[in-house]
């Protein structure tokens, strides 16, 4: 478990979110934290991958992986989860990792993404294998990109996602970030790269 200054992050396994995609009872039942209103929206609504469905049903016995399904985020004094967590998968081979981050509506705006963001960085740097550590968000600013600033992150340019199109790549730095230009160009780096399968079931938003 990881704590922050409000936040428990507690290790997610597959059964959580399969407990999730059947309603709020059947996670709080499987989980035993019930969740803040808006949590599983995400996992009801269809647009989860194919791919990431497959890994929960291979995965449907397995314990609780931070690197495959993170982490919920427990607000300590609600007594609820809040949101989610973690990495688009384990470790790469060439040491990257990518974050993914998700807040209930109702407890966006107060900093929670922030303080989820940044343990998982240093979760993340705490690992030997890590040389690495992006995230990617809509080709504009927005609160993400406000998240991601604070916790060090600096904007690289533009990805070609297959699901969400031309998205910007953040990458950490380990000191003050850069924010992406707002005159109409693209990030501060010119280069495209092309991103492979996404299963993690949200972006880095809050």
């Amino acid at each position: 478990m990881l704590t922050t200054n409000r936040l428990d992050l507690v290790p997610l396994a597959a059964r959580d979110y399969l407990a999730l995609m059947d309603g709020a009872e059947s996670f709080t039942a499987t989980f035993g934290v019930p969740s803040a209103q808006g949590v599983g929206e995400f996992m009801s609504s269809g647009e989860v991958s194919p791919q990431f469905m497959a890994r929960l049903e291979a995965n449907r016995e397995a314990p609780a992986d931070p690197w495959s399904f993170g982490f919920a985020l427990i607000h300590r004094d609600a007594r609820l989860v809040v949101g989610m967590a973690g990495f688009k998968g384990p470790p790469a081979e060439d040491g990257t990792v990518e974050i993914a981050y998700g807040v209930a509506p109702s407890f966006r705006n107060q900093g929670l993404a922030t303080e989820a963001a940044r343990a998982l960085v240093a979760f993340a740097c705490a690992d030997p294998r890590i040389r690495r550590v992006l995230a990617h968000t809509l080709r504009e600013p927005n609160p993400s990109t406000r998240v991601l600033t604070k916790c060090g992150f600096t904007c690289r340019g533009d990805v070609e996602d297959p699901e969400d199109g031309t998205v910007w790549r953040w990458e950490w730095m380990g000191q003050p970030a850069v924010s992406p230009r707002t005159d109409g160009k693209n990030g501060p780096a010119s280069s495209v790269f092309h991103e492979t399968e996404r299963p993690w079931p949200m972006d880095s938003t809050v």
